[in-house]
């Protein structure tokens, strides 16, 4: 099954904070060798995000994410793993689970036997 990691920080939080965190490349390297990571990138920050909305067929854009949270998404990471178990371990092992949050989310499939 393959997975969202949204990879985000807390601006709150200290840089060094998150002492004993292991290094991203590493994590990268390890995840990649084993055909777990399929694919990742830091994101641009909120700031830059532009919002798109269509409403009565007129497009409506904003600077800037469509919420206002307290953690902000710098990344993401595509995984595949057998289950939602081995998802969790896997991004437990992320460096930024330990200062920030990493959100977990499947893929949608469909029913094929529906």
């Amino acid at each position: 099954m393959k997975y969202l990691m949204l990879v985000c920080v807390d601006p709150d939080l200290e840089p060094g904070a998150a002492q004993g965190a292991p290094d991203v490349e590493d994590w990268v390297r390890e995840m990649g060798g084993k055909g777990i990571r399929l694919m990742g990138d830091r994101v641009r920050p909120g700031s830059d995000a532009t919002t798109v909305r269509v409403r009565n067929r007129e497009v409506l854009l904003s600077d800037g994410p469509y919420a206002e949270t307290k953690d902000l998404i710098a990344g993401f990471d595509v995984i595949e793993c057998a289950d939602l178990d081995e998802a969790v371990e896997v991004a437990s092992r992320h460096p930024m689970a330990w200062g920030g949050v990493i959100e977990l989310r499947p893929f949608w499939v469909e029913d094929r036997d529906a």
